[in-house]
Parts: C-alpha cells; structure tokens; sequence
C-alpha cells in the first residue's frame, strides 16, 4: 500500500510539472503571439554634400553657305578657332571631341514667297568631357569671346551636365548613418512608450538620390532614407 501511495505521488508529481511547464509554453507562446505587434519604424536620414567629379559641356554652332563643299571646309575652320579658345582656357586636347555634324537643306523646308538667304546650315558641336570641373566652372561665359570672331556659340545651361560618380564609396558610411539615427529615433520613441528596445523586425534601404544646387549645379546633394522596424518589448 505504501508503494502504492508513493507511485500515486511521483504520478502525481509528474502530472503537476507537465501542467506547470505546458503553462509556461502556453504563456510564453501566448506573450509571444500578443507581443509580435509591437513594433515601431522608423525613418533615418542620411545627407552629403559633394561637388561633382565630371562635367559635360557642348558647345553648338552652325555656319550657312550655298556651296557645300565650300561650306564644309568653313565649318572646319570655325571648329578649329572654337577648339583653339577652349585650349587657350586650359583643357587638353583629351578633354575635347567633335560632335556629329547634320545638314539641313533650307531650300526644300521653306515655304511662301521668300526663299532663304542660304541654301545649307551645317550644325555641329564641340563637347568638353572632363574632369576638371572648376575649370568648367570658370569658363562659363567666356565663350562669348568667339563673338570678336563672329563665331556664335550656344551654350545653354540645362545642356551643361555635371556628374557626380563617387556615390558607391559613399553608400556604406551613409547606410551605416541614415540606420543609426533610426535606431536612435526608435530608442526615443521606446523611452517614451517606457518600454525597452527589441530586435530589428523588419529594414530597408531606400533609393539613393542626387539633386543639383538650384544656383551651384556643380554642387550635388546626396540623400538617402533607410525604414526600420524594431521590435518593442
């Protein structure tokens, strides 16, 4: 009777711990499952300044004649003065290549009773890839010089491209700033929620951007927003 009573015990006692700890894993699984929304994202910012390492600049003309052979030899002329100045500023002759040369018949585009002076205008340019930048920078402007010569040259500001290609040795210092201060913002907010910090739920990287200085466009501003969501606990 005695053994009897003791297995009965240690039965007893075994069916106590396995009620006890399916409790536990049932509260635990239950905490688990009430806490898995408790999370907050957060944004974090990330910003440079840089100044761009190239530059692509066109410089466009065109001459009008009657004679195309004839007319071809003077737009040959004029793209040797024009090349001439930019060396004169300082670029090398590996900074600068001709664009494409296109002809346009005036003649059989006109219409009315006023037919065109000249028969042909050949158009070509001369483009600066560089990267010299503040000497592109430096030079604008000064092209009207060519003016002394007769030589109109066109230059419009929205076809003057600075670039800036540095950005892959950027992206890691900036990734690691823009998630810092979005640790630090969800740190904030878990001070405030008086709670602590978890884990990261859930990151993403956002879209690296690079926009010109309305008024320096050599001048880029590079940006970029990281999304992090943290566990609350």
């Amino acid at each position: 009777m005695f053994k009897d009573m003791k297995n009965n015990l240690l039965a007893g006692a075994l069916i106590a711990l396995g009620l006890c700890l399916g409790g536990c894993f049932i509260y635990l699984g239950m905490s688990k499952f009430a806490n898995k929304d408790r999370a907050v994202s957060v944004k974090g910012l990330s910003t440079r300044e840089v100044e761009a390492d190239h530059a692509v600049w066109p410089l466009a003309y065109a001459w009008n004649g009657n004679d195309l052979p004839s007319l071809y030899a003077q737009l040959e002329n004029v793209t040797a003065r024009v090349k001439k100045h930019l060396l004169s500023m300082g670029f090398e002759e590996s900074d600068i290549r001709q664009g494409s040369i296109s002809v346009n018949d005036n003649w059989s585009d006109y219409y009315g009773n006023h037919r065109p002076e000249y028969k042909y205008t050949l158009s070509t340019s001369l483009i600066v890839s560089t990267d010299k930048v503040q000497l592109v920078v430096a030079s604008q402007g000064k092209e009207a010089e060519l003016l002394k010569e007769g030589i109109i040259v066109k230059t419009e500001r929205w076809n003057l491209d600075y670039q800036f290609n540095g950005l892959p040795e950027l992206k890691p210092s900036m990734i690691e700033e823009a998630t810092q201060n979005a640790r630090a913002v969800a740190q904030k907010f878990a001070d405030d929620a008086q709670c602590s910090l978890g884990s990261i739920r859930r990151a993403s990287q956002g879209q690296f951007s690079i926009e010109s200085d309305e008024y320096q466009p050599w001048m880029k501003h590079v940006r970029v927003v990281t999304t992090v969501d943290y566990y609350l606990n």
